[in-house]
């Protein structure tokens, strides 16, 4: 069995995600999306979808991005 990173569960099914030449273990998805999910630099929620992405910056939608003056995105359709 291995542990979770983020909730220190030692879990049977535990799972690994390989990014950026790192190896992360987790029990959930949830653990793993709190862990490796970008953070909106607006509204501070967590980035679940494809969000928008300016200069290493993050947003969840064009709204927030434009709150922070990225005029230039706009949201996917």
């Amino acid at each position: 069995m291995a542990v979770c990173e983020v909730c220190g569960n030692d879990y049977e099914y535990t799972f690994e995600v390989r990014a950026a030449g790192a190896v992360h273990i987790f029990d959930s998805f949830e653990c793993a999306a709190q862990r490796m999910a970008p953070i909106c630099e607006n509204c501070g929620c967590r980035i679940l979808g494809h969000g928008l992405q300016a200069e290493g910056r993050f947003f969840c939608c064009a709204s927030c991005a434009r709150m922070q003056g990225r005029m230039e995105l706009a949201d996917s359709v």
